[in-house]
Order: structure tokens, then C-alpha cells, then sequence
């Protein structure tokens, strides 16, 4: 049986790589915060309304940025509380799920937008509206470096909480990887808004703003559904471990006269696997004996084991 040093070097591990993820965040937020009051101020002060419009949409991108740091919030604070019987691992994934959402929003609303300057094209003042593209693409270049390290995996060596088996592997953080997608998408909006824009100074195409526009509200309600596929399957648990379920029963009723009776697998976050057996054997043997075997050839975070002593089958009951 693995010692608990190294399943407190892990929990340690885990507690850092969320807190420096939080601490990113928190970065990104104040960044976007001073940006949108700086913008919100220029605009008023020189009745700029690009300015003021990518202030309050900036606004929005400090509220769906707000989720992702108050996610990590809830799961630091709640992470000894015994309600969480498998920990708070998949509040980050609740997170990621509520911003997925909140960006297939941002979505709808900028092809609904855009779909109605297509039909009403408008004056566009290319000036003011080409420094504020350039401004929003500096700060979401910024904020996805700030970010970047740790939006979709980590590189780890990872250890099974009952065994000497470990192994490689990607560390998801579906929190963190749904604001890196805010800014990105966000960033992606800036390219596409001075291509159109530059297009539209140089050659008058003022139909090649909402176009834009509309591209980019196709690729970014693709993204918002990949996350929402990603996190619901961990929310649900709608993975498939088919192969960790025979494998764990294959190894198990290996050992002459054992036989699994009860065997579930799931996620108790984007990253574990937590598992409960109920087995009956002829010849009991320690419960660490059955976790130190499967740790041998599987990557389990959590084990269960209910041993039940089996009669032999060549015996009769009195």
C-alpha cells in the first residue's frame, strides 16, 4: 500500500496548481476591470460609443471571469468539509460548465447583432473603433499568457492513492480552461474587428464589420459547445470506463475463489477515478493486498473494497 506521504504530496500538489490557477485569474479579472474603467471614462468623456460599448461588453467578460475565480473560492473552502463526500473536484467543472454557457450567450447575442447591421449596415467611425480593437486584443493577449500554463492540462506524475502504480498524465481543469476560452474568444473578436475594419477604411466594405462579426459568433458557439460536452460528461459522470471495469474485475476474481459481486467506476473530478467493490472470497485476504493489486495496472485515486467470506463450493451448509 502506498504510504500516506505520497498521497499528501498529491493533495498538496492539487491545493498549489488551484491556487495558482486562482491567482491568474484573479490577475485577468483586475486587468479587465481597470480596462473596462478606462474605457468606460474615455467614452463618456469623448462621446466615443465604440469606446463605451467595449467597456460594457468588457464588463461582461469581468462577471464570466468572476465565476471562474469564485469556483475556486467554494472548492478551497469547502475542500475538508465531510458534506463533499468525494471532495469538491468537480466544482471546477461546475464552473466551467456555467461559463460554457455564459460564452454560447456572448455567442448569440454577437450573431444576432451582427446578423442585424448586415441587414442595417451603419456609419462606422473606423478611427476610434480601430484603437478599441487594438486595445482589447492587447489585454486578451495579456490575460491568455497570464492564463496559459494551466488552461487545458498540466504535465504531472501522478500517484494512486492505494498503490505503488503511478504514471503520466494530463491534469484537466475545466475551470480554468473556460476562461482562457473568454479571452481567447474574446482576442478573436479583436483580430476579426480590424480586419473589417481596416477593409472598410481602405475600400469602404462596411458590410465586412457584421460579417466578421458572424464568423466569429460560429467559431466561438463551437468552442462554448465542446466545453459544455467536456464538463457536463464529468458533471454526469457519462464517461465510459468499460475497459477499467473489466480490467479491475479480470484482476480481482483472478485470486482462486473470488468472485466481484458489486463494481462501479466514476469521476470524482475531471482528473480522478474513484472505485467500489463488493467482492466474496473463499480465502480473504487483507484489504490492502486487493488494493496494492489493482494499483499495480490501474491509476485509482480512490478505493472501496467490501470483502464478504464465500463458502467453497464443494461444501454443503450444515
Amino acid at each position: 500500500m502506498q504510504d500516506t506521504t505520497h498521497t499528501a504530496q498529491q493533495a498538496t500538489q492539487s491545493i498549489q496548481q488551484a491556487r495558482r490557477a486562482e491567482r491568474r485569474t484573479l490577475w485577468v479579472i483586475a486587468l479587465t476591470a481597470v480596462t473596462m474603467v478606462v474605457e468606460l471614462i474615455a467614452g463618456t468623456l469623448t462621446g466615443s460609443m465604440a469606446l463605451l460599448a467595449d467597456g460594457w461588453h468588457m464588463a461582461t467578460h469581468v462577471g464570466a471571469l468572476s465565476i471562474t475565480a469564485f469556483a475556486y473560492y467554494i472548492a478551497r473552502r469547502h475542500a475538508s468539509d465531510p458534506r463533499f463526500a468525494f471532495g469538491t473536484g468537480k466544482v471546477a467543472s461546475l464552473g466551467g460548465y456555467t461559463s460554457a454557457v455564459a460564452l454560447g450567450a456572448v455567442a448569440v447575442l454577437m450573431a444576432v447583432e451582427s446578423t442585424q447591421r448586415l441587414l442595417n449596415p451603419q456609419d462606422v467611425q473606423f478611427s476610434e473603433a480601430m484603437i478599441v480593437a487594438w486595445i482589447g486584443l492587447i489585454v486578451n493577449l495579456v490575460s491568455a499568457w497570464l492564463l496559459h500554463g494551466g488552461h487545458d492540462h498540466h504535465h504531472g506524475h501522478g500517484h494512486a492513492h492505494h498503490g505503488h502504480g503511478h504514471g503520466h498524465g494530463h491534469h484537466h481543469d475545466h475551470n480554468l480552461r473556460a476562461a482562457y476560452l473568454h479571452v481567447i474568444a474574446d482576442a478573436l473578436t479583436s483580430v476579426l474587428a480590424i480586419v473589417a475594419l481596416w477593409a472598410g477604411a481602405r475600400y469602404g466594405w462596411i458590410w465586412l464589420d457584421p460579417l466578421m462579426g458572424i464568423v466569429g459568433a460560429i467559431v466561438i458557439s463551437r468552442w462554448a459547445l465542446g466545453l459544455l460536452r467536456e464538463t457536463s460528461a464529468t458533471l454526469l459522470d457519462a464517461h465510459d470506463h468499460t475497459a477499467q471495469l473489466e480490467e479491475t474485475r479480470t484482476l480481482l476474481e483472478s485470486d482462486v475463489g473470488t468472485r466481484v459481486h458489486s463494481l462501479r467506476i466514476w469521476r470524482s473530478d475531471a482528473n480522478h477515478l474513484a472505485c467500489i467493490i463488493s467482492l466474496a472470497t473463499e480465502h480473504p485476504r487483507p484489504v490492502d493486498w486487493y488494493k496494492n493489486r489493482l494499483a499495480e495496472h490501474l491509476h485509482l485515486d480512490l478505493v472501496h473494497i467490501e470483502i464478504h467470506h464465500a463458502q467453497p463450493a464443494h461444501c454443503t451448509p450444515k
